[in-house]
């Protein structure tokens, strides 16, 4: 009988591949670090918060639960329609919002700061760009 890693070990390996890939190449693609400020600055406005950091510090367990599944559901439509930049911009989302339950961990703590900066830079990016109506 072989050991199953735990939860919490498999999300760390996933956290760790997908803050390397960041480090590797998303902070190359213009059009991914776009997406994910565009995604992160809708969902501040939508909550009323200033940035990513922002909305994560003021969430509800129903609320985290929501935004979780909705990223899910919406990551793997993107995935599946080829959307990749989309998915991947979920994705980023996605493992900064669960890293924040797992800040227990060095390693996690360190990369969900990380992600997190980069997150609210792109979305301040994003506002900045945006047409003003």
């Amino acid at each position: 009988m072989t050991d199953q890693p735990t939860t919490q070990a498999q999300f760390k390996q996933r956290f760790i591949s997908v803050v390397a890939d960041l480090r590797q190449d998303g902070i190359n693609d213009p059009e991914a670090m776009a997406m994910i400020g565009g995604l992160a600055a809708e969902l501040a406005d939508a909550l009323n918060k200033t940035s990513w950091t922002g909305i994560k510090q003021s969430l509800t367990p129903a609320i985290y639960d929501e935004l979780l599944q909705t990223f899910q559901k919406r990551g793997n439509e993107y995935h599946k329609d080829g959307r990749t930049k989309l998915a991947y911009a979920i994705q980023l989302l996605s493992v900064s919002l669960v890293a924040f339950t797992q800040r227990s961990d060095a390693d996690i703590a360190a990369g969900e700061q990380l992600v997190d900066q980069l997150i609210d830079r792109a979305a301040a990016i994003h506002r900045q760009n945006r047409p003003r109506h």
